[in-house]
């Protein structure tokens, strides 16, 4: 077998799931972000697989394959060809066509239905697929869970009403929830962001985990959780009591960041004004929150229903305001530059502020006394120990790895792409739409970040490459060979998975390879195999005992439930 393990931890791999899949021979880099899965590492693979397609053919969806090299005109037609990114790979054909490699599919999905389907009588219809993804992460980092190539189910549906939509999403939110548990994986289901898929209302699935790139706001006491990006703040502010003071210009030299201001001037970061140019869409926006309070880029743009948001240039902002990054403040903006703010920024008297000339700040600033703002709205990320947005107590963080995305996209993509049905009274209407992803090796690194120790992995049951790991000890010896192949036949018969260590190798090497590639189950025949005595050992927990040939089978479908 292709299984070549490793003594050292690789160079380049930062977590756990990187350096064990690595070292156990589950996977290996053929270039930055790209990987190939060796036999045992597609066994897992086909395990986490078979599970999707268990519970997605449950909720009703049907598989297929589309095509992963996919026309730019379709993205085109959508918009997306411009606004997705440079994580999508674009490529020219020898004539010149542009494609793009799929990084997901409801473009293609969209032209294939409306060219199907004309009638409200085929509706609804789920389809899923099974499939490699392609995007030009900036940074691929940890091993598979942030590839350039990374194996997805993306599934898609079609509906007539809006409660058709939200019938499917509940069963296939249900059936993303048996899926994770089905894997083993401690999970949260989260209020997230649709980005650049489009459409409202989602849900990510979360594996908790330290390494996550995600952060999780959840509630103390309740039920609640959401990714950062999308916790709403109900913090309420009491504005203060103290009098306004007379503005003044103050010279800070050399003093950049908010902390160095605050501490030149004497104050708290919470009592001066953090005031940042964006580029939203194609207008200019600058937004002001209080200084220690961060911007959160995705209620801005959803507050302007933006395509496109970015952080203004050093460049562009020194044209419009005369000054840089750190000395920007909301007094004597350009007409062209809206100034929206944080609510939090409404209660605030006597405050600081860039007077956007370099060097220079003004002290007892009040918002409606000195300036105007545009609009309030929220606009900060929510922090640990506000209140919880369902009104249930305080906020806490978790990190998470993303593994589930669901979406109701309503008519976002159909629209665009002209896809239409013919009702039971003949008119054509827009199809409304769902989709709904898992990242299949993605998940697979997550199983491993949450089931592993010191030796190596421990794989739950339900997605392990085998349900047992024979070893024999000295397959030199007769008696040792000869009960190996047995309890392999026995085991093989009664449809148990087993992968079989025959090697001529010290046992110090056999028992360390076997911890460190995870297998449930481990079955060693060794020196009492003349008396029909083997070892048995539970990887996880590490107990052992002896069992006599004719017990193995029922203590193995013991183990198994089956």
């Amino acid at each position: 077998m292709l299984l070549p393990t490793l003594r050292e931890t690789p160079a380049d791999a930062e977590i756990k799931s990187h350096q064990l899949l690595v070292r156990a021979g589950y996977i290996r880099q053929i270039a930055s972000g790209v990987y190939s899965f060796l036999p045992i590492g597609r066994r897992v693979l086909r395990k986490v697989e078979e599970i999707v397609r268990d519970e997605m053919d449950k909720a009703g969806a049907h598989e297929m394959l589309m095509a992963a090299l996919q026309p730019a005109e379709l993205w085109k037609e959508t918009g997306r060809w411009d606004t997705f990114g440079p994580e999508l790979m674009r490529l020219h054909d020898r004539h010149e066509r542009e494609f793009a490699l799929g990084a997901t599919h409801e473009e293609v999905i969209t032209s294939i239905v409306r060219d199907e389907v004309k009638s409200y009588k085929k509706l609804p219809l789920t389809v899923y697929q099974i499939q490699n993804k392609f995007r030009d992460e900036k940074r691929p980092r940890f091993g598979l869970l942030r590839g350039r190539e990374f194996l997805m189910k993306d599934a898609y549906s079609f509906h007539d009403s809006f409660e058709s939509l939200d019938g499917t999403y509940q069963r296939l939110f249900d059936a993303y929830s048996n899926i994770f548990r089905r894997c083993g994986l401690n999970f949260r289901a989260v209020i997230a962001d649709s980005g650049a898929m489009g459409g409202k209302d989602t849900h990510e699935f979360m594996v908790l985990s330290d390494v996550g790139e995600d952060t999780i706001a959840y509630s103390d006491t309740s039920r609640y959780a959401a990714n950062i990006e999308m916790a709403p703040v109900i913090t309420e502010y009491d504005k203060s009591n103290e009098e306004p003071k007379e503005m003044e210009k103050v010279a800070t030299p050399e003093q950049k960041t908010m902390q160095q201001v605050a501490d030149y001037l004497g104050h708290g970061l919470d009592q001066g004004l953090k005031s940042i140019m964006f580029k939203v869409d194609e207008r200019f926006v600058m937004v002001v929150t209080r200084g220690d309070h961060e911007v959160n880029d995705v209620k801005l743009k959803n507050l302007y229903d933006a395509s496109l948001i970015d952080l203004a240039s050093e460049e562009e902002t020194r044209k419009l305001m005369g000054a840089g990054f750190g000395s920007l403040g909301p007094i004597g903006v350009p007409a062209e530059v809206e100034v929206v703010a944080d609510f939090a920024v409404e209660a605030m008297v006597n405050t600081t502020c860039g007077a956007n000339e370099e060097g220079y700040h003004f002290v007892n600033v009040t918002p409606g006394k000195d300036f105007s703002i545009d609009k309030y709205a929220d606009l900060r990320f929510i922090q640990e120990g506000d209140p919880s947005p369902d009104g249930e107590g305080n906020i806490k963080f978790a990190r998470g790895i993303e593994v589930g995305h669901v979406f109701k996209l309503g008519k976002f993509y159909a629209e665009k792409m002209d896809a239409t049905y013919l009702n039971d009274q003949g008119k054509a209407n827009t199809m409304i739409m769902g989709c709904y992803g898992i990242g299949v090796s993605r998940t697979l690194a997550s199983i491993v970040e949450q089931y592993h120790d010191e030796d190596g992995i421990t794989w739950p049951a339900n997605v392990a490459p085998y349900h047992v790991h024979l070893l024999t000890l000295n397959p030199k010896k007769e008696e040792q060979a000869a009960l190996g192949e047995e309890l392999y036949q026995k085991l093989q018969a009664q449809g148990i998975d087993v992968l079989y260590d025959d090697r001529k190798e010290r046992p110090g090497v056999k028992f360390a390879d076997s911890d460190l590639i995870g297998i449930p189950l481990r079955i060693t025949v060794g020196k009492r195999a003349g008396e029909g005595i083997v070892e048995f050992k539970e990887r996880a927990t590490k107990e052992q005992l002896e069992l006599e040939t004719d017990q193995v089978i029922a203590q193995v479908k013991t183990f198994l439930g089956k």
